[in-house]
Order: structure tokens, then C-alpha cells, then sequence
């Protein structure tokens, strides 16, 4: 059920994004009275799942669901519609139009997007607000990934400042390190202040974490699985960690240690309950799991909210698309890096669908495609042919110089561009197959 809740949702998301981005290019070619001759939801080659016609418009839903078109009249596309360039140009057509006319159809797809984004976080911050944990807030310090012990940071080390700067999320600390190069890290640990030094030869492995640092916790049992090692040992919901093997521990992470490196082996947990210590010999299975799971960090760690009235949720979401749309063009920039190997990191679609959550939450959903419809106008605009990116780089020089590209030209650089994008999506969902069997 749960992947199947990410691909209603991954579908969702891309049939609004598509869609809207479309009625960009279709709103403007309107406007200036320039023909639309197809309006397609997804790629129909062969046969369309729906389609009717409306005066010279046919409306339609395809089967392919890798994107979306408009056909227009007197315009070389990915339809390589070739007869009609031959004919003498109409008034009604693309080519007939002023270059700032086309430049503004071209961008129109584009320019939806990205004011679709800003309009979802706007009414996601009035909606939701925005929670976060503040990183002094990270009371306890932090449980490291096996990379961030590598690097040489040690459980319980609080974060202060990375790159001399305070940041004041704890989730961004990964990020800015990353996106921001700040490879030095101002840490406390045991009551002293120290500083640790993140190699860029680290950079690929960060970029494929799934994360660097999490807050530490103490450990409180929430549930406990019927016929587990902790149930036949005698562990009960509410029950708080307190030693293991007579020393003194508290926390999630040193209990998950205890109990993997004890995999098939008995070990003493010492737990408070009802303000009493209880001793438990706990046998663990084979596979280094006792059969419990602990409360969520936040009951122990106090995040904070702000919540915005609707006059504030809009430059709030003008700030958060600016501060998405920078980062991305941090991420994109790093995969052109041979150092940060980020092109291994690339994935297609199945990428894409894993981030949704496999429980359905309406702010999650909607924050996701705040983020996929940055993404789409981003690479939309990528000077490359077949994009607009690449349209609208010909119309630039056509505007400049006075002189516009031939039919022919065109044409071969649609041909060029078509065969890089189709490249691009193969090996996109490639590197999703070969992570499948990683």
C-alpha cells in the first residue's frame, strides 16, 4: 500500500505540474492569437486514452506519462512536422509572430512554474506553518551516521557554527556543508570547543547519504513486537533505558549499538519504570533486533513553529522558492564536478516517486511539488534544443542580431536535442535500476 501511495501521488503531482505547464505555452500563443493545434496531457504515440476537439484545438490525454505538449501552428517541436514549413507562413502562426511574441510563448511554460511553486508555499506556510528544530535546540547533541564517525565526529557532539556561521536549522547543517563548501566544523564536545575539518574527498560519500546526523534521545519504548526478545525478556511500553551491562546509558544510539554488536548473545538492560530500576536479560536475535521501537525524538527535543497569517505567507513563500531555487542551482552545478561524482546521484523516475511519503499527507504532497515544479522550470530552461531552454537561447540570439536561424537548422538541432534528452532519461533511470540491485 505504501508504494502504491507514492506512485498515486508521484502521478498526481506530474499530471498538475505537466498540465500547468503547458497552459502556459497555450495561454500565451492565445493571447497573441497564434493557433494551438494539440493540447496533450502526457505523450500519446500510437493511440491517445482521450482526446476531443474544441474550434482548431484537439484536447487529449496520452499514455506515456513522461511530460506533456501543445502543438503550435508554424513552430519546429518535438512533432517534427516538417510539411507544414513548407508552406507559405500564416498570420495565425508561430513563425509569423514577433521574436518577443515567441520568446514569451516559449516562456510561458516555464514562468507557471515557477509562480506556481512560490503560489503552493505561500499557501502551504498559512495553511501548515513551518515547523523546524532549531540546532541549539539539539540539547543532547547529535547520533552520527558511520560516515560522520569516519570524518572523525563522535556521538553527542553538539553543533555550533559550520563555516563560522550559526545555522539556525539543524536539518541544514548536512546541506550547508555541501552546498556551501563549509568544510569547517565548530563543534562542543564533553564541554570544550573544537574544531573538525570535512575533506572535500568526502563530498561524494555525502552526496549519497541518506544523512550525516540525526538529534540524539533518549530511549523510550513506544511499542513492543508480540513473541520479541523484549517482550518474552520482560520490557514494557514506557519504559525508559537507564544502563546496559551495569553502565550507565540513556540513549537510543548507544542501546542500538549495545544490542548489534551483542547479535546473538545475551545482554543486561537496566530500564527506569515507574521511577524504579528493573534489571532485564534480554536474549538477542540472530540478526542484532530485540523487537521494540522507540518514541519519536521530538518528545524529548522541542521544535518550533511559526505561523504566518496570509499577507505574511506570501513574501514567506517568495523567500522559501528564492532559497529553493538557489540550492538547486547549487545541487545542479555539482553534478558538472568530477570531484563530487553527483552524476552518479542522478536518478529517473524511480527517484523521483521514492520521496513521497508512503502514507499520504497533504502537506508533505504539496511541499513535494512546490520542489518538482522548481525542478521542471530549471531544467526546462537549460540551453539545450528541444527545450525551451533552447528555443528561447535562438530567440535571444535572433533578438540581438537581427537575424533569424533557418528552418533547417532548426530542425538538425531539434533532431541533436531530442537524442541528449532521450540519453539523459535513459541514464537517469538507469542509475535507478542499478541502485534497485545495489
Amino acid at each position: 500500500m505504501g508504494v502504491l501511495n507514492q506512485i498515486v501521488q508521484f502521478l498526481l503531482s506530474l499530471s498538475i505540474l505537466v498540465f500547468l505547464h503547458e497552459l502556459g505555452h497555450y495561454a500565451f500563443a492565445r493571447l497573441f492569437n497564434t493557433r494551438v493545434e494539440k493540447f496533450y496531457l502526457f505523450f500519446n504515440p500510437w493511440f491517445s486514452l482521450f482526446k476531443f476537439k474544441k474550434g482548431d484545438t484537439e484536447y487529449g490525454i496520452g499514455w506515456l506519462p513522461l511530460g506533456g505538449y501543445v502543438k503550435i501552428a508554424g513552430m519546429i517541436d518535438e512533432s517534427m512536422d516538417k510539411d507544414q514549413m513548407l508552406t507559405p507562413p500564416q498570420p495565425y502562426e508561430y513563425r509569423s509572430k514577433p521574436a518577443w511574441q515567441r520568446f514569451l510563448i516559449i516562456s510561458g511554460g516555464v514562468l507557471v512554474n515557477f509562480v506556481l511553486a512560490i503560489v503552493i508555499y505561500s499557501i502551504v506556510l498559512y495553511t501548515w506553518g513551518e515547523e523546524y528544530l532549531p540546532t541549539e535546540n539539539a540539547k543532547y547533541g547529535v547520533h552520527c551516521s558511520d560516515l560522520a564517525k569516519e570524518i572523525g565526529f563522535k556521538d553527542g557532539d553538539k553543533i555550533l557554527r559550520v563555516g563560522g556561521e550559526v545555522v539556525e536549522s539543524f536539518f541544514q547543517i548536512a546541506p550547508t556543508i555541501v552546498l556551501e563548501k563549509a568544510y569547517t566544523i565548530t563543534i562542543e564536545r564533553e564541554g570544550r570547543t573544537q574544531e573538525i575539518e570535512v575533506s572535500e574527498d568526502y563530498l561524494p560519500q555525502l552526496l549519497k547519504s541518506k544523512y550525516l546526523f540525526l538529534p540524539r534521545s533518549p530511549l523510550e519504548i513506544e511499542n513492543i513486537l508480540e513473541n520479541s526478545p523484549a517482550e518474552k525478556a520482560g520490557f514494557m511500553v514506557g519504559d525508559k533505558l537507564a544502563a546496559i551491562n551495569n553502565e550507565p546509558a540513556i540513549f537510543y544510539d548507544e542501546f542500538i549499538t549495545a544490542v548489534k554488536s551483542s547479535a546473538g548473545d545475551s545482554i543486561l538492560i537496566t530500564v527506569e519504570r515507574n521511577r524504579v530500576n528493573q534489571n532485564l536479560h534480554v536474549k538477542i536475535s540472530e540478526d542484532g533486533t530485540v523487537g521494540i521501537y522507540a518514541a519519536a525524538a521530538w518528545k524529548f527535543i522541542e521544535l518550533e513553529k511559526n505561523d504566518y497569517t496570509l499577507l505574511q505567507s506570501i513574501p514567506a513563500g517568495i523567500s522559501r522558492g528564492a532559497n529553493t531555487i538557489s540550492n538547486y542551482l547549487k545541487q545542479l552545478k555539482l553534478i558538472f564536478s568530477p570531484k563530487a561524482k553527483a552524476y552518479e546521484s542522478v536518478g529517473g523516475f524511480i527517484t523521483i516517486g521514492s520521496i513521497f511519503p508512503k502514507s499520504w499527507d497533504w502537506q508533505s504532497f504539496w511541499e513535494l511539488t512546490a520542489l518538482i515544479s522548481i525542478i521542471l522550470a530549471i531544467m526546462n530552461m537549460l540551453p539545450i534544443p528541444a527545450l525551451d531552454g533552447g528555443h528561447m537561447l535562438f530567440l535571444v540570439y535572433e533578438m540581438i542580431s537581427g537575424r533569424k536561424p533557418s528552418d533547417k537548422f532548426m530542425e538538425h538541432a531539434q533532431v541533436a536535442g531530442m537524442l541528449f534528452i532521450l540519453a539523459l532519461v535513459f541514464f537517469a533511470n538507469a542509475n535507478d535500476i542499478i541502485k534497485l540491485f545495489r
